[in-house]
């Protein structure tokens, strides 16, 4: 586990440099680690008042996000392509789930998953519990 130890980085800087005294280096440690703290401290507040603030998703406050993030990836892909007619048509396990227009978002279930499949149709929703007889 010599790896992680950094041995060998050890031994490169006591070979090319000289050594402090005690006093001095317990000084700077103590420097550098305020400095730390102080800089830790600034940044948990920057993140703070952003949240405070409502920007806490900084890339759609900047722009940077698409504003079809909510689409699937069938529907990012259409537009792309400038298809403006085109039908997605979703598959699962071999069955037809659901089929729409591009701009429509109507959910057409085939006649056989509405009735008894558990597979869902909208992303946000719960499967539907099959039918016990």
């Amino acid at each position: 586990m010599a790896l992680f130890r950094f041995n060998w980085l050890r031994r490169l800087i006591r070979r090319n440099t000289r050594p402090i005294a005690h006093n001095t280096a317990e000084t700077w440690r103590n420097r550098l680690s305020l400095t730390y703290m102080f800089l830790a401290w600034n940044a948990m507040g920057v993140v703070c008042y952003a949240i405070y603030n409502g920007k806490l998703d900084w890339a759609k406050y900047h722009g940077l996000k698409e504003e079809n993030e909510h689409l699937t990836q069938a529907e990012r892909f259409a537009h792309t392509l400038n298809a403006k007619n085109a039908t997605i048509i979703r598959f699962s396990g071999g069955k037809k789930i659901e089929q729409f227009k591009v701009g429509e978002r109507q959910n057409e279930n085939t006649e056989e998953n509405s009735e008894n499949s558990p597979v869902v149709s909208e992303r946000n929703e719960e499967p539907k519990a099959e039918k016990v007889y």
